[in-house]
């Protein structure tokens, strides 16, 4: 960590204040989504922090119904039909894209969770879990943008958005390679749901169980009404695909809505956590960055907030980098809250594919982070792209097309040939 710390130039100068919910990460106002009720202070969060809890309910009720959906579509065909997806590189791909076209990693991970919950092998979800990762960093890349206007702030900014994507792809080019030839995440990820929601897995087993029954119980009812409803007036193979559009569709929607609504009620207080964090050091970095991603259930929102302050040249590269290592591990939460609408052996599938995401998250934050010759490289890459993007914002177009279009193309033409 020292060689970190001696890299910092400058100390962090104290900011003013940020009262809680002040603004959001592009610096404008933070509005609720229901700020058109007639309401106002506490009972106005009183119904907002209601609404929230509603809004996991119906996720992890929308989880439940992909996952119905994915079995009654395939049967017991799962493994047969989405065989194309054992390919490790077109599942990563898969992750890249929808990542990308939704700009939420966590819509990304839902999903997935309650696919392998129906019957996705966890072999073929586990690239599309890395994927996700990368997908998700194309919101910080826009949201430097609007820096443009100055080339000095535009290279701090970009660069800051680039770190996310030089880190993302680095662990995806560790772990990818590694996963293939061992299974290091499938393995560890079925020890950790075996040890969370097996029948042999003590105390710690027990606790895991009972929650997500409760869990399950409280939304089993309205998953099981959009099954029969579906099944009712449909055949089996339309019924499921019904239903698994409606749960991706109903994903899409409370995400989002959870999201903005944290950000109204929270991006104060997590500014407030980034500012008197970052500069304290790279742990404290990473705890920040965790934390903040956890309060507000979304990687893209927390890593945009160091972008604006990058560009203005408050905090330097080096603070921001732990802060983007922390949220991706943070970002893991909504996947493990999905798995908690399954129980049985589809609770453990379900788990094991939730851990995949914090593990593989937990397992690239150790080795890139904590070995001192792979730590710099993501730092160093950005600064070159930034470097790049200040002189000709050509280079941002061509990196965004590339990175999201023209590598997924390449790779699963190669693979395909291969």
């Amino acid at each position: 960590m020292t060689s970190m710390q001696t890299q910092a130039p400058t100390p962090v100068q104290p900011l003013e204040p940020i009262e809680a919910g002040a603004v959001d990460s592009d610096g404008q106002p933070a509005k609720s989504p229901l700020a058109f009720l007639p309401l106002g202070g506490r009972a106005l969060k009183v119904v907002e922090w209601t609404a929230v809890v509603l809004a996991i309910y119906v996720m992890i009720t929308a989880v439940s119904v992909i996952g119905s959906g994915f079995k009654t579509a395939t049967g017991d065909q799962a493994e047969q039909l989405f065989s194309f997806a054992s390919n490790p590189i077109i599942g990563l791909v898969i992750g890249i894209v929808a990542t990308a076209l939704t700009q939420s990693s966590s819509t990304t991970t839902s999903i997935v969770v309650g696919m392998v919950a129906g019957g996705l092998p966890i072999e073929a979800a586990i690239p599309m879990l890395m994927g996700a990762n990368v997908g998700t960093t194309m919101t910080s890349t826009l949201v430097s943008l609007g820096a443009a206007g100055n080339r000095e702030q535009f290279r701090r900014a970009f660069s800051a958005a680039s770190v996310h994507d030089m880190y993302n792809i680095l662990s995806v080019v560790i772990f990818l390679p590694l996963e293939m030839a061992f299974g290091v995440l499938e393995h560890a990820s079925q020890w950790f749901a075996s040890v969370t929601t097996g029948s042999d897995g003590g105390v710690v087993a027990t606790v895991f169980t009972s929650f997500g029954s409760g869990v399950t119980a409280v939304t089993s009812p309205g998953a099981n009404l959009i099954e029969h409803v579906a099944l009712a007036v449909l055949p089996s193979v339309a019924a499921g695909v019904i239903m698994i559009l409606l749960g991706v569709a109903l994903i899409l929607l409370v995400i989002k809505f959870i999201s903005n609504m944290l950000k109204s009620l929270l991006v104060g207080t997590a500014e407030k956590v980034f500012h008197n964090a970052i500069g304290r050091g790279p742990i404290s970095g990473i705890a920040s960055g965790l934390l903040i991603t956890v309060l507000v259930q979304s990687s893209s929102t927390t890593t945009s907030l160091t972008v604006p302050l990058a560009a203005s040249g408050k905090f330097t590269l080096w603070q921001i980098y732990p802060f983007t290592v922390g949220a991706n591990v943070g970002t893991t939460l909504t996947a493990m809250i999905a798995a908690f609408g399954f129980t049985g052996s589809e609770g453990q599938a379900a788990m094991t594919a939730a851990a995949v995401h914090l593990l593989y998250n937990i397992f690239a934050a150790t080795v890139i982070f904590g070995l001192p010759f792979l730590r710099p490289l993501p730092v160093r890459s950005a600064q070159w792209l930034g470097n790049l993007g200040a002189k000709n914002k050509l280079y941002v177009v061509v990196w965004l097309v590339g990175l999201f279009v023209v590598v997924p193309a390449l790779l699963v033409g190669i693979s395909l040939l291969f």
